[in-house]
């Protein structure tokens, strides 16, 4: 894993290397910078394969000059076809593959890549600056552009020629606890959206996204529960396999899920070498899953390491949480996930996860949302009306908010927005229409609710939660993480399985289960889970209480744009209080403070 910097900026090697240091933790095993005509390529690299210095970045081949982040998965079948071409090859990594492959096939070589990439390649015969991201968005890429003058980068913080706050995006941030592409914390900084191409032309000053992969609509397959078991079974055997390419030692995380132990009892069953695997806990037993994955080791006989997070760990790990996600991020889980990271750093540099799993095979809690909501769309509208505005509005007042907007709601389309920009009004004045401007297209290409929702969850919530979270905290202690259920052959094949093949309302990811069954019984894993997170709103009302009071001031909370400060002191109160659980609410708002704070943008006050 790595990370790529190029511009056409007038700044000296010297200049660029002090950018790429601030984010030395993606790829500390080598810093190359070379300047190239007009432009200056740089490159951070994390060494996975061919481990010599000959495969190092910026590499250049025949006029053409790539830095590039990613593992590339089917590299070898690629380098065979370009074997048979005649092309030859002096390192034995992906990285020259892709390189030559452009040669070939021009843009067209990205959709020949399973894996997880971010590049960009300077073309110096035709003078463009190809770029491209993966399907779904696993690497980050991050772009500034005006005028045309250009900054790519795959982090925030090196980009130095735009530091304006969008206020807007500070919104989009209230909504759902992160930035959601093509937006950036910052004006004139953007995000590549997944699955896309940037085409810069020198030339002419100017610059063109074009998309080469997406969520098409769905063609139900016509095949038997077995075939489809069969079916997945294989191509997560596949996908596990080629992500055990490693020229460095690999592990694989462990949770209660059945996403995490299918993943680890596939590359138990694959791997030549014994497994090593690492998992975290919790003191408190409401959110702890370690006892569950320690017995999955066990089973599957790996060398298994346990961490227990605690409240202290909280404190020690919040600079760094808010030192490597350089945007506002407030997915509590990316603590946990930082302090797994830093355990498996100590034994290894690569770790499979489960990742993606609840997506694609309908895991998460809000699908049995979905199946409530159906009911409730059988009654009349005025009907629902009458109990939100009447019932709830006189017993239980403003803590019901995201109650009373559900039973408002006048269609599925508007309540599965609302599942991912949440129901509550409180924290916002005013409210803008980034959702649908972006992210519409989940209601055309699916064939009902659940999909829907499961599109949506792709699109929107992997890209800029999950994956953020799992790409900065794995990077944050240089340990490339992999995800086999993020494989673009498996999330195809889910969406044209039947619904009732994956999920069921008494048995969700049904065909996972009946694949997990082979590994391990299902009186094991059948417990109940708790999810990766923390006991964040339980730790502010106790543990960590003087922090919260001490951060959320009212003289920080009027720096917010667009945040009501009153309603926000009132959730504050109230849940601290325990009359009402808005510890998400009030996560987010801490943690932007934090943010501001560290990238200076408070008064003096703070300092």
């Amino acid at each position: 894993m790595c990370g790529i910097y190029i511009t056409n900026l007038p700044f000296k090697k010297n200049e660029v290397k002090k950018k790429l240091k601030t984010i030395n933790f993606r790829g500390p095993d080598n810093l190359g910078v070379r300047r190239v005509n007009n432009l200056t390529l740089g490159h951070l690299r994390l060494s996975i394969l061919d481990l010599d210095d000959r495969a190092n970045q910026p590499m250049e081949f025949d006029g053409l000059h790539i830095v590039f982040n990613g593992e590339i998965y089917n590299f070898l079948d690629i380098k065979k076809e370009l074997l048979d071409l005649g092309y030859s090859f002096s390192t034995t990594g992906d990285t020259e593959v892709i390189l030559k492959g452009y040669q070939e096939w021009g843009n067209s070589v990205v959709s020949k890549m399973n894996g997880m990439f971010a590049l960009a390649i300077y073309d110096t015969t035709n003078e463009t600056v190809f770029c491209s991201r993966d399907r779904l968005g696993q690497k980050p890429f991050y772009y500034y552009w005006k005028n045309g003058n250009f900054e790519i980068c795959s982090q925030l913080r090196p980009i130095s020629e735009n530091k304006e706050i969008n206020e807007d995006a500070i919104s989009m941030y209230l909504d759902c606890t992160y930035i959601p592409s093509p937006y950036s914390i910052f004006k004139d900084v953007h995000k590549l959206p997944p699955g896309c191409n940037l085409l810069i032309d020198l030339k002419n000053n100017s610059f063109e996204v074009s998309r080469y992969w997406d969520l098409t609509e769905i063609k139900t397959l016509d095949i038997s529960y077995e075939e489809a078991q069969r079916r997945v079974h294989d191509l997560l055997k596949d996908a596990v396999k080629i992500r055990l390419q490693s020229d460095v030692p690999y592990g694989s995380f462990l949770s209660g899920g059945v996403d995490s132990a299918l993943i680890t009892s596939i590359a138990s069953e694959v791997s030549s070498d014994k497994i090593k695997t690492f998992s975290i806990g919790f003191e408190d037993p409401k959110y702890d899953e370690s006892k569950i994955a320690g017995q999955y080791a066990e089973i599957l006989q790996t060398e298994h390491t346990e961490t227990i997070c605690k409240p202290e760990d909280f404190l020690e790990l919040l600079p760094k949480l808010i030192e490597v996600y350089d945007e506002p991020f407030a997915d509590s889980s990316a603590l946990p996930s930082l302090l797994l990271n830093k355990t498996t750093k100590r034994y290894v540099t690569v770790a499979l996860s489960g990742d993606g799993g609840d997506e694609s095979f309908l895991g998460y809690n809000h699908f049995d949302w979905v199946t409530k909501f159906n009911v409730l769309l059988k009654l009349p509208f005025w009907f629902r009306y009458f109990l939100s505005h009447f019932v709830f509005s006189i017993f239980f007042k403003q803590r019901t908010e995201p109650i009373k907007r559900i039973l408002r709601t006048k269609n599925e389309n508007d309540f599965i927005k609302g599942i991912f920009v949440g129901y509550n009004t409180l924290l916002k004045e005013r409210h803008l229409g980034w959702l649908e401007k972006n992210y519409s297209n989940y209601k055309s290409n699916s064939i009902n609710n659940y999909q829907k929702t499961a599109d949506l969850n792709i699109k929107l919530w992997l890209e800029n939660d999950s994956n953020v979270k799992v790409d900065r905290a794995s990077m944050a202690y240089s340990v490339e993480l992999r995800s086999p259920f993020l494989d673009y052959r498996l999330v195809e094949l889910a969406r044209a399985l039947p619904l009732k093949y994956r999920y069921q309302k008494k048995r969700k990811k049904r065909i996972l289960r009946d694949i997990l069954n082979e590994y391990i019984p299902e009186n094991i894993f059948d417990q109940p889970k708790s999810g990766f997170s923390i006991p964040v709103g339980s730790w502010m009302k106790n543990e960590l209480r003087k922090e919260f009071d001490a951060i959320l001031v009212n003289e920080n909370l009027a720096l917010i744009p667009n945040l009501n400060v009153e309603k926000f002191n009132s959730m504050y109160l109230d849940h601290m209080s325990g009359m009402a659980d808005y510890s998400s609410y009030i996560w987010r708002v801490y943690i932007l403070i934090k943010w501001f704070k560290e990238f200076r943008f408070l008064r003096t006050s703070f300092e």
